[in-house]
C-alpha cells in the first residue's frame, strides 16, 4: 500500500518546514504533497528548498487562493493519475494535526475506507481553543449529524485517511463547497457510497503560528452545507 498526504497551504511559511520535518522523521513510509495557493509569505519557496532533501515530498503550485475544497479536488485529480497510490490522507499544515496518529490511521485503513482522526469520541479532544470556538465546533458537528443522520462524531475534522478507490467513485464536480464545509460534504459523499468508516481519537492542538482561516463566510457555509447535501440525494 502507498499512502500519500495532501496538505493544502496558504501563508503557512511559519509552520510548513516544521510539519514536513516531523512527518518525514516519524513516518518515512508515507508520501507528502503540498498544495500551495501562491502564498504571498513564500510558503511554496520554503517547500521547494526542501524537495531535494526529501524524495517523498512534492509540491503542487496553484496560481491563486481558491478555497480549501478546490485545493483538495486539484490534489485528488493529480493523485488519481498515480496508480501506485492506494490511500490519501487529508491533513492541516498548521501543526494542529499531530503526525503521531498517522501510523494508527494507516493500520486502520487496511480494514476501513475512511479513517477519521476524531476530536469527539472517547480519548479525543481539543487544546488551546477559546470557549466560543469549542462551542461552535461541538454544536456544529452535532447539528450536521442530526441533519445528515451520519454515524460520525467528527463531521468537520480535517485529519482523514481515505481509500483512493472510494474517491474515484465520487463525482468530484459535485463537491462545490470551498471552505471547511467541503470536508463535511466529502464525508457525506463517501458515506452515501457505502464507505466503511472508523474514527480514532486524536487531540487537536490549536495552531502554534500563523493566522486562523476561520471566517464568517466559512461559518455560514457550514450552516447551509448539511441541508444542501441531503437535498442533492
Amino acid at each position: 500500500m502507498k499512502h500519500l498526504i495532501l496538505m493544502p497551504t496558504y501563508n503557512e511559511a511559519e509552520n510548513i518546514e516544521k510539519i514536513i520535518m516531523q512527518i518525514m522523521s516519524m513516518c518515512d513510509e508515507v508520501y507528502l504533497k503540498i498544495i500551495d495557493d501562491n502564498s504571498p509569505d513564500g510558503t511554496g519557496d520554503v517547500v521547494s528548498k526542501l524537495l531535494p532533501t526529501f524524495p517523498h515530498l512534492s509540491l503542487l503550485s496553484r496560481s491563486r487562493k481558491n478555497g480549501l475544497g478546490k485545493a483538495y479536488i486539484n490534489g485528488f485529480r493529480e493523485v488519481i493519475k498515480d496508480n501506485s497510490v492506494t490511500h490519501i490522507f487529508m491533513m492541516d499544515a498548521d501543526m494542529s494535526h499531530n503526525p503521531i496518529y498517522i501510523k494508527e490511521m494507516v493500520l486502520q485503513s487496511t480494514d476501513y475506507d475512511l479513517v477519521i482522526g476524531s476530536r469527539y469520541i472517547k480519548g479525543g479532544g481539543t487544546v488551546g481553543w477559546e470557549l466560543w470556538r469549542r462551542m461552535l465546533s461541538f454544536f456544529g458537528n452535532m447539528y450536521a449529524r442530526i441533519v445528515t443522520r451520519m454515524p460520525v462524531k467528527d463531521m468537520t475534522g480535517g485529519f482523514n485517511c481515505i481509500n483512493i478507490e472510494k474517491i474515484k467513485e465520487i463525482d468530484l464536480d459535485s463537491l462545490d463547497s470551498s471552505g471547511y464545509a467541503f470536508i463535511m460534504q466529502l464525508k457525506y459523499s463517501l458515506f452515501r457510497n457505502n464507505a466503511s468508516i472508523k474514527e480514532i481519537p486524536i487531540i487537536f492542538v490549536n495552531r502554534l503560528g500563523g493566522e486562523s482561516k476561520i471566517s464568517n463566510n466559512i461559518i455560514s457555509e457550514g450552516i447551509l452545507a448539511p441541508w444542501k447535501m441531503i437535498w442533492k440525494k
